[in-house]
């Protein structure tokens, strides 16, 4: 039996985040990653909105690998054989401070463990833990091989589907409609090849989302990231919708809704074929995220345990931006100073420990997840990928085709398709939800 201040159970953003404050104070700290590497199992789209963290480490970014700083925001939406691309290139992004960066794990992660342990962390790779330690209701440390290791608090930041928060109960039965499977590809191409398709200079990239039919009738989208020399292509899919139409094993190949086929089609349309060419895919990943929002979030504390990152459910998908990363960095911050607080009293029971939620509610994790709660509901509304991309699409197309004979007046066409689509019930329902988000 061995013994240390704290036991973090993930090596990814948040709980090396929780580490780094911690160890900066001069606690002692134990970070423990059953993957190979820090960063090896984890999975991101791969964006960072900088804006939120900066004031919580800034002394951090510097120095980081961060990929490419996104200049570009690109949002189209599909059809089945066409689709609408709106593109936003601002001056405002192009200068400092930028507000957000591609990255990829396997890179950051590993710098950012090497940070943690530079301050006196000790970041151990290949440690599966198995149970979590408890005594009389009080999490008092971890089990790995029969081995134990005690502690005065831990850290759970081992994902979206954290066992160790399911364990002590802070995460109760899960409901797939709260998580998502996301899917991802990293294709290699030349720096001066993505520059030139993306039309971006030097250190500059794109971040690009997709909705529509492109994920079949699924909730979810699409997203591309341009990286140094790499991007990154991927889908998010709602788990129950998955399961709905192919059945509880997502994985099964023979399923033409299986985010594997459905990736590989999202790949062969038009629109992406030309961006990815000649390019060499290096990496396949798959990663379950929480997309509950916050009427989804568990307790966050208990006697001698807080939770961090995914595992508490912080992520903020809005349709046109998605949130992961910089709530996890700052949930990790933030339970490194209720720790630090709990250090100094000498004292991590629940009622101490409660001061973490206290942070996290003053800070925009709280207020961002809250204002946008009505976004999950909003975002499962099938006539978003399917009805509406549609109808824009050919609108459009009946606007700019130029064909045999006399073409009508554009207000005709506008409000024919006006009057065929949007004088229905369900449209009136949904435009009176969108009030809500």
């Amino acid at each position: 039996m061995e013994k240390v201040e704290f036991v973090v159970v993930g090596a990814g953003l948040s709980g090396l985040a929780t580490a780094l404050v911690l160890a900066e104070a001069g606690a002692e700290v134990l970070v423990v990653e059953r993957g190979d590497y820090p960063g090896s199992k984890n999975v991101t789209g791969g964006r960072l909105y900088l804006g939120p963290v900066r004031s919580y480490l800034p002394d951090l970014w510097e120095e980081a690998p961060l990929e490419r700083r996104v200049v570009k925001e690109r949002l189209t939406m599909m059809a089945p054989g066409s689709s609408i691309t709106a593109e936003l290139s601002s001056e405002r992004f192009r200068n400092p401070p930028f507000p957000s960066y591609t990255l990829l794990h396997a890179t950051f992660d590993r710098w950012f463990a090497d940070q943690a342990s530079a301050r006196g962390a000790m970041v151990i790779s290949g440690y599966k833990v198995d149970d979590v330690l408890q005594k009389d209701g009080k999490v008092i440390g971890i089990v790995s091989s029969g081995d134990e290791i005690h502690a005065d608090a831990v850290v759970a930041a081992d994902g979206a589907l954290s066992f160790m928060a399911e364990k002590t109960g802070l995460l109760k039965p899960r409901a797939a409609k709260n998580y998502a499977v996301a899917a991802k590809e990293i294709i290699e191409l030349p720096p001066h090849v993505i520059e030139d398709r993306f039309g971006v200079e030097n250190d500059e990239g794109t971040a690009q989302l997709f909705f529509g039919s492109l994920t079949a009738g699924i909730h979810g989208g699409g997203f591309l990231y341009t990286n140094q020399a790499s991007l990154s292509l991927g889908l998010v899919l709602a788990i129950q919708d998955l399961m709905d139409k192919s059945g509880p094993n997502l994985s099964n190949e023979e399923s033409a809704f299986s985010p594997h086929n459905l990736l590989e089609a999202f790949k062969d349309r038009s629109e992406i074929r030309p961006l990815i060419a000649d390019g060499h895919s290096v990496e396949y990943s798959a990663h379950i995220i929480p997309e509950g929002g916050f009427r989804a979030l568990p307790r966050l504390f208990t006697d001698g345990m807080l939770i961090v990152g995914d595992a508490a459910g912080f992520t903020l998908n809005l349709g046109v931006t998605v949130r992961g990363m910089d709530l996890a960095l700052v949930s990790g911050v933030l339970a490194a100073r209720a720790l630090l607080r709990a250090r100094e009293r000498a004292d991590f029971s629940s009622a101490s420990l409660s001061y973490y939620e206290t942070l996290i509610k003053e800070s925009f994790i709280w207020e961002d997840l809250k204002t946008f709660q009505h976004m999950p509901d909003f975002l499962s509304n099938p006539r978003i990928y399917e009805r509406y991309p549609s109808m824009a699409c050919d609108l459009l197309e009946q606007i700019l085709w130029v064909g045999e004979g006399t073409k009508e007046k554009l207000s005709t066409t506008i409000l024919r398709t006006v009057r065929q689509n949007l004088f229905r019930i369900s449209v009136l329902r949904d435009l009176f939800t969108m009030r809500k988000i």
